[in-house]
């Protein structure tokens, strides 16, 4: 009996785009020159999504030692039409923990895309979160642990690297050409990175998956905030001698209530490091409707309220592991609901962007 000498067909890695990407999502073509694909939120969703699983994927290919010739990460980009511009390294252990993708007009001018289509950034800056491998742990666990503590990020590394490369190409394309975007730890980067370059009045285009929202100090602040709201019911049963006038602000000289800037947030209930962020404030109701159809009807809502686009998974993965998974953004059968109410925590973080110190003016009352 003869031996088979075929040669073995070797298994596909499966971090392939080919195998673990979207399955039913177009490259650019000249279509896109009469209708945008981008003005579609799944499709901008799913692509920017696999632009942050090509960052977790540059820095295997790095400890791999992986050229873009072989390596995993370029076929996460390329189909899209964009092009590496930057990698952000941290260069305490040299992983690479972001980059910067720009829109390839030589590629797409060889597809015959000669324009750029309608709504697509001309630059993502795309974060990565935490990778359990030993060349990046120690330094992912610190960051993790910065948040877990403080509920910031602004004292690491990252944090200055992020902001020096975004502010970089908001210089070069202007700020409604650019965007933002991480996955977990990422995600808690790009939204501070995102916050601190709206505090100067420019405001980028802002995706979170997962952000982390479990901290020590929100926990502390939670508990000072009942607090403080047990001490305010014994208060106002004791007599006073002092009258407190509250001078706050959230509009401007004119009257008006300033731009506001709102990331849009992917949540999944069942992943407990996000969760919180689907907690609505005290006194309202949880309601939420299909992210389609609300799309439009809560633009209005959205500009008279401290608010974030906060897109809760309805139906898609159920255990931690998978629920916290970037994969499950551009999963064919997932379905999103975009919250009606707003999110205790997304407004208390961001309401410092729009309200001013309250200044307490203390009058002694003279008794008669």
């Amino acid at each position: 009996m003869a031996e088979d000498t075929s040669p073995e067909v070797e298994e596909p890695h499966p971090y392939e785009f080919h195998v673990s990407g979207p399955r039913n999502i177009s490259s650019p073509n000249w279509r896109d020159l009469f209708y945008s694909s981008w003005k579609d939120n799944n499709y901008r969703r799913t692509v920017i999504a696999c632009f942050i699983q090509a960052v977790y994927l540059l820095e295997l290919d790095r400890q791999e030692k992986k050229t873009e010739a072989n390596g995993l990460a370029p076929k996460w980009w390329k189909p899209f039409k964009y092009k590496l511009a930057e990698t952000l390294v941290d260069q305490r252990d040299g992983s690479i923990y972001g980059a910067v993708f720009e829109w390839d007009r030589s590629a797409a001018v060889a597809d015959f895309i000669f324009m750029r289509p309608s709504g697509a950034p001309r630059a993502v800056l795309a974060l990565r979160g935490t990778l359990l491998n030993r060349p990046t742990i120690r330094r992912d666990l610190e960051d993790d642990l910065r948040f877990l503590t403080w509920e910031s990020l602004k004292g690491s590394i990252r944090f200055d690297g992020a902001l020096k490369a975004l502010k970089s190409i908001v210089d070069r394309f202007g700020s409604c050409n650019v965007c933002i975007a991480g996955h977990s730890l990422g995600a808690g980067f790009a939204l501070q990175v995102g916050k601190a370059l709206a505090k100067q009045g420019v405001f980028v285009e802002c995706h979170l998956f997962n952000p982390p929202s479990v901290s020590l100090a929100m926990s502390l602040r939670s508990m000072g905030e009942k607090a403080g709201f047990v001490w305010k019911r014994i208060k106002s049963l004791l007599p006073s001698s002092n009258v407190e006038v509250q001078v706050e602000g959230g509009e401007n000289s004119t009257g008006k209530l300033t731009k506001k800037w709102v990331p849009h947030l992917y949540v999944n209930n069942s992943d407990y490091i996000c969760c919180y962020y689907a907690n609505p404030p005290v006194g309202t109701e949880k309601d939420g409707k299909t992210a389609n159809a609300l799309e439009n009807s809560t633009k209005a809502d959205i500009s008279e309220s401290v608010a974030a686009k906060l897109f809760v998974m309805s139906k898609g993965p159920q255990k931690f592991l998978e629920a916290h998974g970037l994969q499950q953004w551009w999963s064919d059968d997932m379905e999103l609901q975009l919250a009606v109410h707003n999110s205790k925590l997304i407004d208390r973080q961001l309401r410092s962007l729009y309200t001013p110190p309250s200044r307490t003016l203390q009058h002694q009352v003279k008794p008669l």
